[in-house]
């Protein structure tokens, strides 16, 4: 089964919705089940539950019987993220633009190449698309 991930804020910004709304589009598109990914850092004291987040999808845009909702813990946002993609061998994740920054930044400190999007195909062989508010 094809699968779209998409990792969120909480609560969800303008920015959040916006993504969440694309990879809800690509899963309908593609037949696919969505995975919206939270991440708890460990040093910010706030803990999202699972519950919560999916409340927060749902009063946005409704049931969505093809989603599921996960919230790891993680010390880096970007390198949790990877990890999920990894785990759950997503073949679309669906990023916004400010995270495709912060990626972009992570990405140059590990390599040389600062397109994101080119090295997320190649390390996790998943197509990368970045949504606009």
């Amino acid at each position: 089964m094809t699968l779209v991930l998409v990792p969120v804020r909480y609560p969800l910004s303008e920015h959040s919705r916006a993504t969440v709304k694309r990879a809800i589009d690509i899963a309908r598109e593609e037949e696919a089940e969505l995975t919206v990914l939270h991440v708890n850092l460990y040093q910010n004291d706030q803990r999202v539950t699972r519950t919560e987040l999916k409340r927060a999808v749902e009063r946005e845009f409704g049931r969505l019987n093809f989603a599921r909702y996960v919230v790891r813990p993680g010390f880096l946002v970007e390198e949790t993220i990877l990890d999920e993609v990894a785990e759950e061998d997503a073949d679309f994740v669906v990023i916004g633009q400010k995270q495709a920054s912060r990626w972009r930044s992570m990405v140059r400190r590990l390599v040389d190449d600062p397109d994101v999007e080119d090295f997320l195909r190649r390390e996790l062989e998943c197509k990368v698309i970045t949504a606009s508010p």
